[in-house]
């Protein structure tokens, strides 16, 4: 009896950043972008989506995430401390799901990949997020109070803020 074997398609990344110590179009050349897919629009693309139109989703893709702060590209960012240290700063957006993610560093030299490794980063809320996000999960009906509370004094806040400004 035949069988039939569906491939799950990959999905594009959630977040993407990629960072660089110059302009990528200066010290990437393309044939090594294909190999190791590390600008925006290349791991996005390298994600396999079976569409007809697989150039103009991707390209909606790549715009509608890097207005949300999803995907990102900053070049000139990378700064060198010495021959082998290094550090940058990658803005997370608020609304990125909480869980493990991977950092991939290259080191190119003369426009080919001399080194990479990969190294994971466990990205959580923290602070009052945090203490709201665990609320709202382990104590639904405090949580309910809570939002309620919050909501009748806004409401009376507003009304007396109204009224005062009525009186004037």
């Amino acid at each position: 009896m035949p069988r039939l074997f569906m491939r799950r398609p990959r999905r594009g990344p959630w977040f993407y950043a990629a960072a660089s110590t110059r302009p990528l179009a200066d010290i990437l050349p393309a044939s090594v972008d294909i190999v190791h897919a590390i600008t925006v629009p290349r791991a996005v693309y390298a994600t396999g989506t079976t569409r007809e139109d697989v150039d103009a989703f991707s390209q909606a893709l790549i715009r509608i995430r890097t207005a949300e702060g999803m995907y990102q590209t900053r070049e000139g960012d990378v700064v060198l401390e010495q021959d082998a240290l290094f550090r940058t700063r990658i803005a997370l957006p608020a609304n990125l799901t909480e869980g493990n993610y991977r950092a991939r560093i290259f080191l190119l030299r003369d426009g080919q990949v001399i080194d990479s490794t990969e190294t994971p980063i466990d990205v959580h809320k923290a602070g009052i997020e945090r203490w709201l996000y665990t609320v709202a999960h382990e104590q639904p009906f405090f949580y309910g109070l809570l939002t309620l509370l919050m909501a009748l004094v806004a409401g009376w806040g507003a009304s007396e803020a109204f009224r005062h400004w009525q009186r004037r």
